[in-house]
């Protein structure tokens, strides 16, 4: 599995806010909004602040999609 934040990107673009706007708002570092723009891990501490900011759910920001060499795993 890996994280995509496509649905953050196209919140942002309807609410008319930039990534700026929201950085300093969420009061997150340029490297976790960097991180998220290449689709990479972040802390949940760093999606808790914006989804604080966005008034919003983890879901309505990110989701996690198939990869191709994902295997199963049994845990």
């Amino acid at each position: 599995m890996k994280v995509n934040y496509n649905k953050l990107w196209k919140m942002l673009i309807d609410l008319n806010m930039s990534k700026t706007q929201l950085r300093k708002r969420a009061g997150v570092t340029t490297n976790a909004l960097a991180k998220m723009g290449k689709n990479e891990n972040v802390s949940t501490e760093v999606l808790c602040k914006i989804c604080n900011v966005l008034s919003c759910q983890i879901e309505d920001i990110m989701e996690l999609v198939e990869t191709e060499n994902c295997e199963s795993k049994e845990i």
